[in-house]
């Protein structure tokens, strides 16, 4: 185990003080389960300064540097041999089986979304242990290989932008099912033609366009992801859709108030859908501690208020190679920049504080310490059973169900 994941293990270890029964019996358990992350983002490989620098002093604009950083932390995992090992590495480390990859940016542009879904496409193309699953029982069977594996999602719904009519303007869902993504966000903080995200200060509900999307997603069997969606737009289309949907990564609004948690009637509606609900280990969505055990309370309160058929974990953390601080200091700075047009965080928003950086709350709920978050229910009490549908059961049960639905399911 490579000296950045072991330091991140200990940490966590402290926070939890499991006694050895529970370690011994939570990291087993983990070892044997199917694993899968509601949300993902695997990022983290470091680019290479010198191309980053030669782009710079090229006059290259922020979105060139921003897609070439990009590219390469995303692919430099299958280009270069250290990081594939490393990469690896932290696959194993963490036990995970698969995640539901995000793999389209924070756009409705196709050509923006197909960006990303190409690099992770690359990976898994190139990577042997790596696979790409098309449907819910390939992750099974990849598990059976002792495979990792990705199901493909994006962080927007492509559109066409003619607005000629609802048909003409979703036609690209269908495309991107077809290469393989299986969920989507509805919207991403801001508003689009479908609803309002979640940072819209008016909280408007689903439009009637919106309400067309959901019926063709439905229709093709694309997951409903309202993770960055808003409140009145959630309700709406928890109520309109004839399919389960999921919020793949947030918080628990009781526990902690935020643009990114969900309170309890949003809960309610998507399981009543049949959906999940997922948490994530941002440590200022989570508040508390910031760390592993404010994270557990989370996935506690959830469990323990609507049950443990409907939570699981999406971290939406990448695992960060631990040769990216050299790389980044080696490239030239660019100065502030303008937020970018999806943020939409509120002026007062802690995410960036440093109260919510600390070390130690980082490092506690690193992507690699998924075996702790397991060694954790098992402290909570959790049975085995009910422990295994929240690190990967219940998703996997609503992507089936939603799946048995779509237009390219073969009975």
């Amino acid at each position: 185990m490579n000296p950045a994941i072991q330091q991140a293990r200990e940490v966590a270890l402290d926070k939890l003080k499991p006694s050895q029964r529970d370690l011994d019996h939570g990291l087993e358990l983990h070892k044997n389960a199917l694993v899968i992350e509601s949300y993902g983002l695997g990022l983290g490989a470091p680019p290479d300064p010198d191309i980053i620098n030669q782009a710079i002093e090229a006059g290259a604009s922020d979105r060139e540097l921003q897609d070439l950083s990009e590219d390469m932390r995303m692919t430099r995992w299958a280009t270069v041999p250290k990081l594939t090992q490393e990469y690896q590495e932290a696959w194993q480390a963490s036990g995970v089986t698969c995640t539901f990859q995000n793999a389209g940016e924070e756009s409705n542009d196709p050509l923006r979304l197909i960006k990303r879904l190409a690099r992770h496409t690359y990976n898994t193309d190139t990577i042997d242990f790596m696979h790409r699953v098309p449907t819910p029982n390939d992750i099974e069977t990849a598990h059976q290989s002792g495979k990792h594996s990705t199901y493909l999602t994006c962080n927007g719904i492509p559109l066409s932008g003619d607005q000629t009519n609802p048909d003409e303007e979703l036609r690209y869902i269908r495309i991107f099912a077809q290469l393989g993504v299986r969920m989507m966000h509805l919207t991403y903080n801001r508003r689009n033609p479908i609803g309002d995200g979640c940072g819209e200060p008016a909280n408007a509900g689903l439009s009637d366009f919106g309400h067309a999307t959901i019926k063709e997603m439905n229709h093709l069997g694309v997951m409903i992801d309202l993770a960055h969606t808003g409140w009145q737009t959630c309700l709406e289309t928890a109520q309109a859709s004839e399919q389960p949907v999921v919020v793949s990564h947030s918080t628990a609004c009781a526990l902690n108030k935020h643009i990114r948690s969900k309170p309890d009637n949003i809960i309610r509606a998507v399981l009543d859908t049949g959906g999940t609900m997922g948490i994530t280990n941002v440590p200022a969505f989570l508040g508390g501690n910031g760390d592993i055990t404010a994270f557990l309370d989370h996935i506690d309160y959830v469990a323990k208020t609507f049950g443990t058929d409907h939570v699981t974990i999406g971290t939406d953390r990448p695992y960060t190679s631990q040769y990216m601080p050299e790389a980044n200091q080696k490239v030239k700075s660019r100065g502030s920049q303008r937020n970018r047009w999806e943020a939409l965080w509120p002026a007062d928003d802690p995410v960036k504080s440093p109260e919510w950086q600390q070390t130690h709350q980082i490092q506690s709920l690193t992507w690699t310490n998924w075996p702790l978050f397991t060694v954790g229910l098992v402290q909570r009490g959790y049975s085995d059973s009910d422990i295994q549908k929240i690190i990967g059961g219940n998703i996997l049960r609503v992507a089936k169900t939603v799946w048995a639905g779509s237009a390219y399911s073969v009975p």
